[in-house]
């Protein structure tokens, strides 16, 4: 299955802003009913049998942020404009993002990036750009979407 990102709206059923309930339900949409996984935790995160995290964010009652972590097969894809995000490589995804929109390494994580102006996040443990085996640090472990102003620093 294919999930496009799609900031700031969110992620496939998933739309920023909803309330808590509606994520919650829109989330348990998302479960393979053939392959449910003793992980998934409803109204937070659920497992897809390729290894997709998906999990939610809320505050408020409000949806604020949706992440999903690396696959660990091609069955579900996460896509970016048509930029793989988790089957590419980092720098490869940054290079494609960064012909789209500014990107910048997190400043207090220089292995990750931030499209601040996508509102979108790109995390990894470790920087490992040369060790293709090293898929940890080579490829992105998680993507965030977010609200409007949540990466916004108070003045």
């Amino acid at each position: 299955m294919d999930f496009d990102l799609a900031p700031p709206t969110g992620v496939g059923p998933l739309r920023i802003g909803m309330t808590r309930h509606a994520a919650g339900m829109a989330l348990y949409s998302l479960r393979d009913p053939s392959a449910v996984s003793e992980s998934d935790r409803p109204g937070q995160h659920v497992f897809r049998p390729s290894g997709l995290m998906i999990s939610i964010h809320c505050v408020r009652d409000t949806l604020e942020a949706i992440e999903l972590g690396r696959p660990s097969t091609q069955t579900d894809r996460v896509l970016f404009r048509d930029v793989d995000v988790f089957a590419l490589p980092a720098r490869e995804v940054v290079r494609r993002v960064g012909g789209l929109a500014s990107i910048e390494e997190d400043p207090d994580d220089t292995a990750s990036f931030i499209a601040q102006d996508l509102l979108l996040s790109f995390w990894r443990p470790f920087a490992a750009d040369d060790e293709p085996e090293e898929e940890q640090g080579y490829y992105f472990s998680s993507i965030l979407v977010a609200q409007p102003g949540y990466y916004d620093t108070p003045a």
